[in-house]
């Protein structure tokens, strides 16, 4: 019989917290597991093996999805079924543009380029009004029987258990981390100059230059991924926020930004270009909101990478088949606002996630444009690989649906022995560059970005004048 997505109402847990879920089924630091947050406030959470490949992701992807299509995945028309598909969960790296680009990248890095475990069930919480959610589990399966039922009985009871189970503690928090910040302001600064002169040379148009910062506990105390994500999705919610463990890399993100989103043979991606700092003073904030809108440095970023993105997505599309959908809207978010456009595509027959990557990763809003030439001469200013950062994360279904977010906004934990605390944290943060760029303020705007992750971290912000 041929697969099709089940859903099972979970009876009596309506107060259920997706932290507490997480705790309660996937705790062990040492095991692999996912939990993402969307901008509707949904919870997906669940597990599954490692997918194993060997060679080159995309021709690998391209297989599984063709093996899918030889066993369709069966969806019922319901618009209120949860915003997931049974599929791969995982992260692409930004060295996978070694794949989609052919450039050239000898750097090493502690993280595999991608990751993904092969998920074929999961936990669902929608999201919470006036008190209560609806909790449902999700699986691809002819029916539930055998293991799958057992599953199923055993995870009700189990999320039904967590009722009367008495509220965590309060964590101890670990000693004051250390930071140490990749470049200086100085060497911040520089970096924009030097940004500024290829652009004038007319290399490029825009280049989004990132840093890193790197934090680290004590010796013997640690980070507790989920009290760190915890606070994070309190100080900073966005629609892109999860945790995902692999391998003992954790990934937590509070991400504004969708890379891309496949679904009923269309493919969109939303670019964010162009940040101002919220306020608490309502007239301040609108004033800030204004000027975002306004600014032509912002407006011209945003405009850029339209059309990087048209001209990708065009490349999987059919003729004709390119729009923008919305262009330069200002979002706010709880700390910054963001000017932010949409491109939408109608892919050609036979198109799917891999080919998809393949036309658009990275992204150009983490690169700049022309793509390729932003890409060498940022990997030359950088001198580092940026890992995770700048890369995507989310889910690929096996019915052909996708959404993946971008890994900015967000932090990479490493922990020194499978199973105990991460003991070192990451974060990568940039900015596009135009000719139009004050480098002191993009220096700012990196700050920001930090802001959050550092104090999910508690961890301190450098100097201004360092």
């Amino acid at each position: 019989m041929a697969p099709r997505l089940l859903r099972h109402r979970v009876a009596g847990v309506s107060t259920l917290d997706p932290a507490t879920v997480f705790r309660a089924l996937h705790g062990d630091p040492a095991s692999d597991a996912f939990w993402f947050d969307d901008a509707r406030g949904w919870s997906i959470i669940g597990t599954g093996p490692r997918w194993q490949f060997h060679g080159p992701l995309l021709p690998a992807l391209a297989a599984r999805e063709q093996a899918w299509r030889d066993d369709p995945l069966t969806v019922d028309a319901d618009v209120e079924a949860p915003p997931f598909r049974p599929g791969l969960v995982g992260w692409l790296g930004y060295g996978v543009s070694r794949e989609t680009m052919g450039v050239p990248d000898a750097r090493p890095t502690r993280h595999p380029d991608a990751a993904f475990l092969l998920v074929d069930r999961a936990v669902a919480l929608g999201p919470l009004i006036e008190g209560e959610r609806r909790i449902e589990l999700l699986a691809a399966a002819p029916s539930w029987t055998g293991e799958l039922d057992a599953w199923r009985r055993r995870t009700d009871d189990d999320l039904c258990a967590l009722i009367r189970t008495p509220s965590r503690p309060e964590p101890a928090l670990p000693d004051r981390p250390s930071v140490r910040w990749r470049d200086t302001r100085a060497e911040y600064l520089a970096a924009v100059r030097a940004c500024q002169a290829t652009i004038t040379r007319g290399d490029a148009y825009v280049l989004n230059l990132s840093t890193e910062i790197e934090v680290t506990t004590a010796s013997g105390t640690g980070f507790d991924p989920l009290d760190v994500y915890d606070r994070l999705r309190a100080i900073s919610p966005a629609p892109h926020g999860g945790v995902l463990r692999i391998g003992g890399v954790t990934l937590l993100s509070s991400s504004p930004e969708r890379f891309v989103r496949v679904a009923d043979g269309r493919v969109s991606t939303h670019p964010v270009k162009g940040t101002r700092r919220r306020s608490g003073d309502a007239r301040a904030d609108a004033a800030l909101r204004a000027d975002l809108a306004a600014s032509i440095k912002e407006r011209a970023e945003n405009v850029m990478i339209v059309d990087l993105m048209r001209n990708d997505l065009a490349r999987v599309s059919v003729p004709g088949g390119v729009e923008v959908t919305s262009l330069l809207e200002v979002e706010t978010h709880p700390q910054v606002h963001q000017l932010v456009s949409a491109v939408e595509a109608r892919l050609r027959p036979g198109a799917g996630v891999a080919e998809v990557l393949a036309a658009a990763f990275p992204a150009g809003s983490m690169t700049g444009a022309p793509k390729r030439s932003a890409v060498e001469i940022l990997d030359a200013l950088e001198q580092r690989a940026r890992g995770l950062y700048a890369g995507a994360f989310g889910w690929i279904g096996r019915d052909g649906s996708a959404d993946l977010g971008m890994t900015i906004r967000s932090i990479v934990l490493d922990a020194p022995a499978p199973g105990s605390l991460p003991t070192r944290a990451t974060i990568g943060v940039g900015g596009g560059v135009t000719a139009l760029s004050i480098p002191e303020e993009e220096y700012d705007e990196v700050l920001l970005k930090a802001d959050a992750l550092l104090d999910a971290l508690r961890a301190p912000r450098p100097p201004a004048h360092g």
